[in-house]
């Protein structure tokens, strides 16, 4: 079942190694002038594709197109070795978002994939133990598959209660059996989203970007937002990948649909190797859909935040692009698309969340220089 698999394994403690101190020790990011800017990293995974854990060819297809994307588009100090990109553990993910990293929080964001891999690719138990090692760090997001019927929406409800749910993640492309996707305006789909509205969950991240192999590149079109935004004027659906190839489509519907976001997972890591693909992408974005309603997301493991956000603070959109667009990275912009759009759709008070963070141990030792732009 898509929001609770009956055939992954619980994970146990034991899975991972839990880090003892806390909150961690990064110092907030800091602007050359001293501004603080509070991160929320909107799309992070703590997955499993390791060859013991692949149940088929396809889960080694799945693992292997995510490196080819880590390794294509990361910059060369940043590429892992392939066996740690398979499976890394909580204390190598912790330390890449929050310690070397410059997030304050990450949203995780489940991948279920349990016809490709024994104990499921990314689940929300598995990430829920990231969860409660570090509570203050880390929002948890389930997810439903509307094929799963109404033993579906019963594991839905038992998620809800058991995580205290305020998103989740859909995945329109995911195989089961012999189906190969579903569209959110499935009939079925409607059911779920009527059921995730009366659980108060609002946020519904919805994976409409490029493909990975073996799954089809149509089962992840981005048309079927708009309907279902219209018909939920109280969700909010967050376009993961900003509906990537199809920016123009996801564009025209965002600029309509006042309920629509765009997430900047896998769009981001373009600053490095196509810096002009991604002030293209960017500046589209902020013409039709404007900087209250685009989301920062590192994809990690499959890119790290230190990386991503040292190029985006450092990034302006070229002239010409600008005069024909109006479209301006200013420092406001930059604060609202790396954490303050996410923090006002979670509910997140960030004053009080920042004191939550130094109270757990964070923001302790490392001097402010360190993480001040360039």
């Amino acid at each position: 079942m898509g929001a609770g698999p009956a055939n992954p394994a619980t994970p146990t403690a034991s899975l991972i190694t839990l880090n003892p101190s806390g909150s961690g020790r990064n110092a907030m990011y800091r602007t050359a002038k001293g501004e603080e800017i509070f991160v929320i990293d909107g799309h992070t995974h703590f997955w499993d594709g390791s060859p013991a854990n692949q149940k088929n060819i396809h889960g080694k297809q799945f693992i292997e197109c995510f490196y080819a994307y880590h390794s294509n588009l990361s910059p060369p100090s940043e590429k892992w070795e392939k066996d740690k990109f398979e499976k890394y553990d909580a204390k190598t993910m912790f330390d890449d978002l929050f310690v070397t990293g410059y997030d304050d929080m990450a949203i995780l964001q489940p991948t279920y994939l349990t016809d490709f891999y024994k104990n499921g690719f990314n689940t929300t138990e598995r990430n829920s133990l990231m969860k409660k090692s570090h509570p203050d760090r880390f929002i948890l997001n389930g997810a439903f598959d509307p094929r799963d019927g109404t033993k579906g929406l019963e594991a839905l409800h038992a998620l809800s209660e058991k995580h205290k749910l305020k998103g989740v993640k859909l995945y329109t492309a995911e195989w089961r059996g012999e189906s190969k996707g579903y569209k959110l305006t499935d009939k079925a789909s409607y059911k779920y989203l009527e059921a995730a509205q009366k659980l108060g969950i609002k946020n519904i991240h919805v994976h409409k970007g490029p493909t990975i192999i073996p799954l089809n590149r149509d089962a992840f079109d981005v048309a079927d937002i708009d309907d279902v935004a219209t018909s939920f004027q109280d969700l909010n659906f967050i376009v993961e990948h900003c509906g990537l190839p199809r920016l123009d489509d996801f564009c025209w519907i965002a600029t309509q649909e006042t309920n629509v976001y765009a997430g900047l997972a896998v769009a981001l890591p373009f600053i490095h190797l196509r810096p002009g693909y991604f002030a293209h992408v960017i500046s589209e974005l902020l013409f039709w859909v404007g900087p209250d309603k685009i989301l920062y997301g590192s994809d990690y493991g499959i890119w790290t935040p230190k990386w991503l956000i040292d190029k985006f603070m450092a990034f302006e959109i070229p002239a010409d692009v600008t005069k024909e667009t109006g479209s301006v990275l200013s420092m406001e912009t930059k604060t609202k698309i790396l954490g303050l759009n996410a923090a006002r759709l979670y509910g997140i008070d960030v004053e009080a969340q920042k004191k939550k963070i130094r109270a757990g141990g964070g923001y302790a030792h490392l001097p402010e220089a360190v993480h001040a732009s360039r």
